[in-house]
């Protein structure tokens, strides 16, 4: 439609289905109510295709993941009240971990009320702390122009949450109001100054570290540092989220900083003279500590740094990253530093990271389901973590070939998306490997969308590691010195659970049968539950009481 006055009204609901359809949103994720039946009856016979699922965090956490992978704003739809509520987390989640997220909810008529304040709380209020915008619609003409302004905040640097509230009274005036159309995004570029003062600290550095954080998961800019990781031969580690940006087989690949102190990893962060920080993001638990006389930080992002008192940059190289680090290339070329203790660091941190990982011992310990699942998951396969012990030991031990290929989230951290990440994935990669990693507690957090995985025909594998506790946080009631206490639970019968959703079940009783197993149900294709039996009683001899008696190489 061009930007001229409709020669004829239009419902307002389908005119936001119209601006939709030009913003190029494929799926519209959705638990609909009452309030939401005018936009639900706009969006039969439209292009989008509507995905109902059983939970409206299950849609909201879809909505984020599309956001996450395509870098375009995923959009959900919820009623008013516990339907709009149930979208907080998702909201956070995005808002958070920086995925482009678009949340429509219904409200009860705002022109004249009929039932009081029945299910009426101020959702737009409510999810201002948790999105860049958050707007009700008041009139239909405004739309086209909230629309595009709701695509244009959730997308840009840093991208996050928006909320669009449509009354049903709203949704169902008539309006002549012309669509707006989206135009291309450029962003701005360093300045030649300080890109030459990046490069002297860089070509005078002994030992220069380049840090890969999740604002560097872009597909641009992931050419760009692979790029310059070729051509200067700089040694480089990742945050959580920012794994697989450049290939972590890399020979100059030094890990992932799943902890923010201590670890082997911080041998080498500790002798640095110098770290390239590359997409830092406040959100991720820090990768380490800045000291006043420390070490110097060279910060390359979108915007400014958020200075505290263990991050404060000496230099910052703003704007497109992409543009900033392919100049960098060309104004640094081959490093001259000494990369002899790095190489040894390297080699220590990788003899460290197989210990386990060959170990017969059942239930399986992390190590040898991290190097079990690295073995039938393809360089393009993806990994969906849910959030629990597991995530650390992931984190650590296991290499991302590709970018967006282990979807973590280390920012809000929160349980239960692991599955509908996955199935987002599953969605958008029907013939790639995809398989959700989730605890026990996470798993049951949202499990009901396994129905949705089914009626959506996903090849997907799900790994629900069960050790009948909520085993994170009792790890760190042991730390803590407390009794061991209130954190375990009983399970459903998981060959059960799945069978009732129609999902193939499959139960690990040795593990010497891991990769068999999982490769069955991945040849087998639909979707598929594994239930792994997990001991975690390493995680306080390995993350805690070897870690302590590290020394690091001199």
């Amino acid at each position: 439609m061009s930007n001229t006055t409709a020669a004829t009204p239009i419902k307002a609901s389908d005119l936001l289905v119209k601006a939709l359809e030009q913003e190029g949103v494929e799926y519209l994720f959705a638990l609909p109510g009452e309030e939401n039946l005018d936009l639900l009856e706009s969006l039969h016979g439209s292009s989008i295709k509507l995905v109902l699922t059983r939970h409206e965090q299950g849609a909201g956490f879809m909505a984020a993941t599309y956001g996450r992978l395509t870098g375009k704003a995923g959009v959900c739809m919820a009623t008013l009240g516990p339907g709009a509520t149930n979208l907080v987390t998702p909201a956070a989640y995005a808002q958070l971990g920086g995925f482009p997220l678009i949340m429509i909810t219904g409200q009860k008529p705002i022109m004249s009320s009929k039932q009081g304040q029945f299910q009426i709380i101020d959702i737009v209020q409510l999810m201002e702390p948790v999105a860049k915008m958050s707007r009700q619609i008041v009139h239909g003409n405004s739309i086209p122009t909230l629309v595009r302004e709701a695509f244009r905040i959730a997308e840009e640097e840093r991208p996050g949450a928006v909320l669009l509230e449509l009354p049903e009274d709203i949704a169902a005036e008539e309006t002549r109001a012309p669509l707006v159309p989206p135009h291309q995004r450029h962003y701005a570029v360093a300045g030649d100054p300080v890109i030459r003062e990046a490069a002297e600290l860089i070509r005078a550095a002994r030992y220069p570290l380049l840090l890969i954080g999740a604002g560097a998961n872009r597909k641009a800019a992931s050419q760009a540092l692979n790029q310059f990781v070729a051509a200067s031969e700089i040694r480089f580690f990742n945050t959580q989220m920012g794994k697989g940006v450049v290939d972590e087989r890399s020979a100059f690949c030094m890990g992932t900083a799943a902890l923010s102190a201590n670890d082997y990893l911080h041998c080498a962060i500790d002798r640095a003279d110098l770290v390239i920080n590359v997409g830092h993001d406040v959100v991720e638990k820090p990768p380490f500590f800045m000291q006043e006389g420390g070490k110097k930080v060279i910060h390359i992002n979108y915007k400014s740094a958020r200075v505290d008192e263990v991050y404060f940059p000496q230099v910052e190289v703003v704007g497109d990253i992409s543009a900033s680090v392919s100049r960098l290339k060309d104004a640094v070329g081959r490093l001259d530093a000494d990369p002899a203790y790095f190489n040894r660091v390297r080699g220590e941190i990788n003899q460290h990271l197989l210990d386990g990982s060959d170990d017969p011992g059942f239930p399986v310990i992390p190590q040898r389901l991290v190097a079990d699942i690295r073995r039938v998951m393809p360089d393009d396969g993806i990994l969906a973590l849910d959030n629990g012990m597991y995530k650390i030991w992931f984190a650590r031990n296991y290499p991302a070939h590709r970018p967006n290929t282990v979807l973590l989230d280390n920012a809000l951290a929160t349980m239960g998306a692991g599955l509908p990440s996955a199935m987002m994935a599953a969605m958008l990669n029907p013939t790639k490997r995809v398989m959700a990693i989730c605890g026990d507690g996470g798993f049951m957090m949202n499990s009901q969308e396994l129905e949705t995985a089914v009626r959506l025909g996903l090849n997907l594998v799900v790994a629900v590691l069960n050790d009948n506790a909520f085993g994170m946080i009792r790890w760190k009631q042991a730390l803590a010195g407390f009794a061991d206490w209130g954190l375990e639970f009983n399970n459903p019968d998981f060959m059960t659970y799945a069978a009732a959703y129609g999902v193939t079940g499959h139960r690990i009783e040795e593990t010497a049968t891991l990769t068999e197993v999982f490769e069955r149900a991945f040849n087998a294709g639909g979707v598929h539950l594994v239930e792994v039996p997990m001991d975690y009683s390493q995680n306080t001899k390995v993350l805690i009481e070897e870690l302590q008696q590290r020394i690091c190489l001199i």
